[in-house]
């Protein structure tokens, strides 16, 4: 592997990242407790991974037909669609919003785990 390989690596793992942070945000602002991947969510997802590995096959290719003089590098041909693909997907979250499809949703509360509650026995152990 070369090392402007791992770059880009890099570069998309970030953006995964960032997207889903970004999009985490706008549910956590509610206040509803804790927050699960909703079925919509699955696949926004599975879209941002989509077009970011389409971006690594496509983005050489594409880069060097648009710019053929510069002979455009791979990694910032493929580092320019990533972040393409982070502010495209800020559009996307917010068609979803607009539609009240939520990527995002409240936990199933059968499926957390309740937390114990201690007893008060009426004797205080500390001094």
């Amino acid at each position: 592997m070369r090392p402007q390989d791992l770059t880009s690596i890099i570069t998309a793992v970030f953006i995964v990242g960032m997207v889903w942070m970004r999009t985490r945000m706008h549910y956590v602002r509610r206040g509803r407790g804790s927050l699960r991947l909703a079925g919509a969510g699955r696949w926004y997802f599975a879209a941002v991974l989509g077009v970011l590995a389409a971006g690594w096959f496509a983005a050489p290719p594409i880069g060097r037909s648009i710019w053929p003089a510069a002979g455009a590098d791979s990694t910032i041909v493929r580092v320019i669609w990533f972040l393409a693909t982070y502010y495209l997907f800020i559009i996307v979250h917010r068609a979803l919003q607009a539609r009240r499809i939520e990527v995002f949703g409240a936990a199933d509360a059968a499926l957390e785990q309740p937390r114990p509650v201690k007893e008060y026995s009426g004797s205080d152990p500390r001094p």
